[in-house]
Formats: C-alpha cells, structure tokens, sequence
C-alpha cells in the first residue's frame, strides 16, 4: 500500500499562500540550494504524485520547460527531470487531458478512486493542494504531512488545511534545519 504524503512550504502561522496567485511560489520562500537538492531527493522516491487541478497547472507551467533550460542551475533542472517523469494523477472535474506522465481522475467516486490508487500503489505518494489534501484527510486517506515552515508570518493567505477536519493529533516522524532558518517536520497523522 501506498504513503500518501502531503509536502508544502508554509509559513509559520502554516500559510501557503499570501496573495491570490501566488501559487506555492511566494516571494516570502527561502528556497537555495540546498533545500531545493533536499526537495529532490524526497521527490526520487515518489512513485505516484496526486495533484488537485491548480497545483498541477502551476507545476507543468513551469517545469519540463526547466528540465532543459540551460539557464537554470542543474538541482531546478533536475528537479524539472524528477517532475516530468513520475506518474502523476490530477484531481479534475474540468480537465481533461494532460500531459507528462499524466492521467485525470474526477467524479463523484473521485475519493473511492484514490483509495484504489494509494492500495495499488507500493511506495510514497505526493499530495500537492491543499483541497486536495483536506478532502483525503476527511476520508482518512491521507498519512503524513511534510511542512517545510519558513520563518516569516503572513498574517492571511491560503491555509495549510480548509476548514471541516475534526481533531486528529499527529507523530512527529523526522525534522530537519535548512538555511535561512526553514525547518522541516514529518509527520505521520493519527488514526
């Protein structure tokens, strides 16, 4: 059976986002090199990722194009390597099609077939969105939470969760320190 691991930049007060637009990619991140080579490292280890519309639009905006951008230096090439090969699955009731190692999933037996994918699927399993991982959470689907916290406080923005999750207390699994302050924790949700 799969792990389905929900990883996302925050911020302290667990925002991931400030501003409409943004899209995971805020100018508040402290992203060098080294986090970044830590980023891909975990992302070798995906067998699956499962990304809700919006995330998925914003990745392969930007990302194959990086693979062989020569501009860019070799850990966000790579990075656009990793993200262009793995299997991924896009939560969508309006696409239809995708590129990239991609297949769509939506309906309204949408959960029922994410629980067949993370059963079927032997190893990590990225969660990118945070609907998309509130929705798994709610269906007890969803294993870990892998929050990079970046020290700065937003004061409003996109939440790390939506509203309607009862309390789950979690397992710290593993934690780390980057430069420029970001820490990362692992952990595993309770049951």
């Amino acid at each position: 059976m799969g792990n389905t691991v929900y990883w996302m930049n925050v911020s302290m007060d667990l925002r991931i986002e400030h501003g409409p637009g943004e899209q995971g990619g805020g100018s508040w991140m402290r992203i060098g090199e080294p986090l970044h080579r830590a980023f891909n490292e975990r992302a070798r280890q995906l067998k699956l990722m499962i990304q809700g519309r919006i995330i998925h639009e914003t990745m392969e905006s930007f990302w194959p194009k990086a693979a062989t951008d020569p501009t860019l230096d070799d850990y966000m090439q790579e990075y656009g390597r990793i993200w262009t090969a793995t299997p991924k699955v896009v939560v969508s009731n309006t696409r239809r099609e995708a590129d990239h190692n991609t297949r769509i999933v939506g309906g309204p037996d949408v959960m029922a077939q994410l629980a067949t994918l993370r059963r079927d699927t032997a190893g990590p399993i990225g969660v990118g969105g945070a609907a998309l991982a509130t929705n798994l959470l709610q269906h007890g689907l969803l294993d870990e939470v892998l929050l990079f916290i970046h020290p700065v406080i937003l004061g409003s923005g996109r939440p790390l969760f939506d509203d309607g999750s009862s309390l789950i207390t979690c397992e710290l699994l593993e934690q780390a320190t980057f430069e420029g302050g970001v820490v990362m924790h692992r952990y595993a949700i309770g049951r």
